[in-house]
């Protein structure tokens, strides 16, 4: 294998790749990214066996191959190349070595025959659409965060991505992700093809590729969803992934529907004082008191240990005075998805789950539930 690249393609397309790649494994090919050059072509395969990206840049082959290199040194080489560097890329046959040269620059990196790479089979048939780049990434943005990190509930542990319809029974595309804790909706207009799409688990790993994928893309990205697996298309490069089997729970039932005391505040101001007074809560619950009255809110913390702190916002609230807690690290990831200059709290009691609106956008959702304090 012989080929000469522009140093800014082959970054861009490693880049989209590496991150699969397993830094610790027990099967040493995994740590490598698979690169083959043909027809004026460099393609390259990364995968950890559950997620599979491939890419390709175009280069000057002057002698077609195909061989493994360890994937990580090969970005971070590649990454502190000069900007604009030509790269050469040759295979020595004698010492099965990777020789890089760009300008004075001559790294050579150990390879693993191309034939014990494995790469990942798709599926036939399936759900296929197209969405632009921004609303799958709104998607993935509104939800991911409160996608469950414990791994004994497996089924919490990606996005639920599925076809529904909206109140006004209009079909929508709806991502949903839940811990426990809190759960996070968002959803838009069906794009044509998706309507048929039954709930499919991505998992979390997955989930960050995607979005990592599509960042500042401007055009469509292809969508292909089967039972066990999601492909995505954007551009030259795809991303193929198996998805979690497991049931994802009714999540409607946890929305809550007859909340009627409402509670309107400056999100910018909520954020920033929730982050203040945070600062002195328990390390473990981070617990923080929300005290409700007319015009006014409170928020305060106070642990024998680390102290107390206490901070009153202007607000508008019409109802019953309350006294609820939630988490702080929860109500912060919320107040940083919500768009509008305004955030609208809906409670019923201290006991039962906040509905948290966004003005600025009616096709979010999200929910908390309380603490005791």
């Amino acid at each position: 294998m012989k080929l000469t690249i522009e140093r800014g393609d082959l970054l861009d397309a490693l880049s989209h790749v590496q991150n699969i790649v397993e830094r610790r494994t027990t099967i040493p090919i995994l740590s490598n990214v698979l690169l083959e050059a043909k027809k004026g072509e460099l393609r390259l395969t990364a995968t950890d066996l559950d997620i599979e990206a491939v890419d390709s840049a175009t280069a000057k082959v002057s002698k077609d191959g195909a061989v493994t290199a360890p994937a990580g040194t090969l970005f971070d080489v590649v990454r502190k190349l000069p900007a604009g560097a030509a790269v050469q890329m040759d295979l020595n046959p004698e010492t099965q070595r990777l020789v890089l040269t760009a300008g004075r620059s001559q790294f050579e990196l150990p390879t693993l025959p191309a034939a014990d790479f494995q790469t990942m089979t798709t599926d036939e048939g399936g759900v296929s659409f197209n969405i632009a780049a921004g609303e799958l990434a709104r998607l993935i943005d509104k939800t991911r965060f409160a996608i469950s990190t414990e791994e004994t509930r497996y089924y919490l542990n990606g996005v639920y991505l599925h076809a529904a319809k909206n109140e006004a029974g209009k079909p929508v595309l709806r991502s949903v992700a839940t811990d426990g804790h809190r759960l996070a909706l968002a959803e838009l207009k069906a794009p044509k093809g998706s309507e048929k799409l039954e709930g499919v688990i991505v998992p979390r790993k997955t989930v960050n590729e995607i979005r990592r994928l599509i960042d500042g893309r401007e055009d469509e990205v292809s969508v292909t969803v089967s039972d066990t697996k999601i492909v995505v298309h954007a551009g030259k490069a795809v991303l193929t992934s198996k998805l979690i089997d497991g049931s994802f729970p009714d999540y409607a039932r946890v929305i809550p529907k007859g909340n009627d005391k409402k509670l309107t505040v400056d999100n910018k101001a909520f954020e920033a004082a929730v982050d203040r007074v945070s600062t002195v809560s328990a390390e473990r619950s981070r617990s923080v008191k929300l005290s409700l009255g007319d015009g006014r809110l409170t928020l305060a913390v106070n642990h024998a240990e680390t102290g107390a702190g206490n901070e009153e916002i202007e607000a508008e609230y019409a109802s019953d005075p309350m006294e609820i807690g939630f988490n702080a690290k929860y109500l912060l990831d919320i107040a940083g998805q919500i768009e509008s200059d305004e955030a609208e709290f809906m409670f019923n009691d201290p006991a039962s789950p906040a509905l948290v609106l966004d003005p600025a956008d009616e096709s979010a959702r999200y929910v908390l539930m309380p603490l005791r304090v």
